[in-house]
């Protein structure tokens, strides 16, 4: 028995042992290609979505297992993220502090060996892009049960970023202390949002502890570490990174909750073939003028995902409506719906095509 152990560990070690080198030698052919990227555009960005998202695919479909298909997701994008780090710094900023859901999500596009900037608020994110102080910035679009984030909506009527990608973060609350013991709970701190996503739940299982709102989740975290009696409402990442242990998990009163986070970029991104395309665009004041607007995307089978409208804060009853669509501009279809919307609003303004989130 000790004896076949020792050997498949050892078969481990002559395996891991031949991973090492295969990884070293795939890091140096990807040093080459970003010598060769930088030759061909000092500006270029070394991160391209559409490789990326082909390799997890062919991946993916090779898998015979039993390794599970989905954890390849994860193990590569690591892999990417440390080959992109040693052709130099991929510069992420987000809107901070450490160990909120937006630094989650930013981690799971670029990886944890890219070099995250966090900000205090939205627009610092997008300033940061502006000026060339970060290659990326990630933002707060929409979550399924808070909604759209009109704050970040607003940044882009007179921003000049692309939208670069996209990212769907799941966003599960858990209850966490130093001691890790609920009977020592005096108070619990959070965020206003998981405070709301946690109500009910609280109310049935701690309804005389008082809850205290603050800044954020990471700010409830680091309370927590200096307060003994004190608990936290926070994610996984905030009791790793704060050293606490979780007392429950998944308290959050629906387990379907997402956050919808988009990348942005000086840059557009290549095309992928699932692509989807924002647009912002400001209607005409008529009977009809909405329907009317909208009506090329039918007309050529384009399927509309997502639209918002938000005051143009320019003139009174003046509204600035946000589509999505499937596609991408370059594609005929797309570029023909957009050109006769464009001929029916009072401006168009096209945010970017980029990589659907799979």
């Amino acid at each position: 028995m000790s004896d076949d152990l020792q050997g498949h560990r050892q078969e481990i070690d002559r395996i891991d042992d031949q991973i090492l080198r295969l990884l070293n030698k795939r890091s140096k052919s990807v040093i080459e290609i970003g010598k060769l990227k930088k030759q061909r555009d000092a500006e270029a960005h070394l991160h391209t979505p559409a490789r990326e998202a082909a390799i997890f695919e062919r991946l993916s479909k090779q898998n015979t297992g039993p390794f599970p298909t989905d954890a390849i997701r994860a193990v590569y994008r690591e892999i990417m993220s440390a080959s992109l780090s040693l052709e130099g710094p991929q510069k992420v900023a987000y809107l901070g502090p450490r160990a909120t859901f937006t630094h989650m999500a930013c981690m799971q596009k670029f990886g944890s060996s890219a070099q995250y900037i966090p900000v205090n608020s939205i627009k610092d994110v997008f300033s940061e892009v502006e000026r060339g102080r970060a290659h990326f910035g990630v933002v707060p679009i929409e979550n399924t049960t808070e909604g759209v984030v009109n704050h970040t909506l607003d940044m882009f009527v007179d921003s000049s970023l692309l939208i670069y990608g996209e990212v769907l973060q799941e966003v599960a609350h858990h209850l966490m202390s130093k001691s890790g013991v609920a009977g020592e709970i005096k108070r619990i701190y959070s965020h206003p949002h998981a405070i709301a996503q946690c109500r009910n739940w609280l109310e049935t299982n701690l309804p005389h502890v008082p809850v205290s709102e603050v800044a954020s989740t990471a700010r409830a975290a680091e309370l927590s570490v200096d307060d003994p009696s004190a608990a936290a409402i926070a994610s996984e990442l905030a009791s790793q990174l704060y050293g606490l242990k979780v007392i429950t998990a998944r308290i959050e009163d629906n387990i379907n909750n997402f956050t919808r986070f988009l990348v942005l970029s000086q840059k557009a991104p290549e095309r992928t073939g699932r692509d989807k395309t924002s647009l912002m665009l400001s209607v005409k004041d008529k009977v009809g003028a909405l329907y009317d607007l909208l009506r090329p995307f039918a007309s050529h089978g384009l399927n509309m995902t997502k639209i918002e409208s938000r005051p143009s804060r320019r003139k009174a009853w003046e509204y600035i409506f946000f589509v999505d669509i499937e596609g991408h501009i370059d594609e005929e279809r797309v570029k023909k719906a957009a050109e006769e919307v464009k001929s029916r609003c009072l401006f168009m303004k096209i945010l970017g095509s980029y990589p659907a989130y799979s």
